[in-house]
């Protein structure tokens, strides 16, 4: 009969967790190259692309905080599956640019980890896979429960939330959700912004 060795034992454990752990990140960072292809044909041919045929969804924007270097594409739609490789935009909620309030959400972990460094004030620009670019700049943020977010989509002005879990180094999901708020500053001349 095979001797148990408890110290290999949890460190076979150990490297299954990591690996999962780690299979996660490689998944979001591979899908964000998939997207960003998808994305410039988007723009290219004013039509959605699929980043991958069997895909459900399809990118719709990309956010970029240029201050801290961060950047991701935006798909079609918030549902579980879309979120496993990137940020969705909330249904129903308005386009960026346009009146109302745009609702971006992802995970803590992945694609919205970077919005623990964005800092009140910092600019915000969000270009649609019509090629239009807009920036906003980021003026309040709150962490509140999931079902009490203060969120007014009947807004009359031109609004831009970011939505990720709270907190964020937290390991277990949990009811609170971190939002950031931006209001916008205009459309972005591209030439002029180089």
């Amino acid at each position: 009969m095979p001797r148990f060795h408890p110290p290999l034992a949890l460190a076979l454990v150990g490297a299954i967790l990591f690996g999962d752990g780690a299979s996660i990140h490689a998944k979001a960072w591979l899908a964000q190259v998939l997207l960003e292809r998808a994305f410039a044909q988007s723009i290219a041919t004013g039509q959605p692309v699929k980043p991958w045929s069997w895909a459900d969804t399809w990118p719709v924007a990309q956010i970029e905080v240029k201050r801290i270097g961060a950047q991701a594409i935006v798909l079609a739609g918030s549902s579980g599956q879309a979120l496993a490789f990137g940020p969705g935009h909330v249904e129903q909620t308005a386009d960026a640019g346009e009146r109302g309030v745009a609702v971006y959400s992802a995970h803590r972990d992945t694609h919205f980890r970077f919005l623990q460094h964005v800092s009140i004030g910092d600019d915000i620009d969000v270009t649609r896979s019509d090629g239009k670019r807009f920036r906003y700049r980021a003026d309040h943020s709150a962490v509140v429960r999931f079902d009490a977010s203060g969120i007014d989509l009947a807004t009359q002005g031109h609004e831009l939330v970011l939505s990720t879990c709270w907190p964020f180094d937290a390991l277990t999901p949990g009811p609170d959700r971190y939002i950031l708020h931006a209001t916008l500053i205009g459309p972005v001349n591209q030439a002029a912004d180089r």
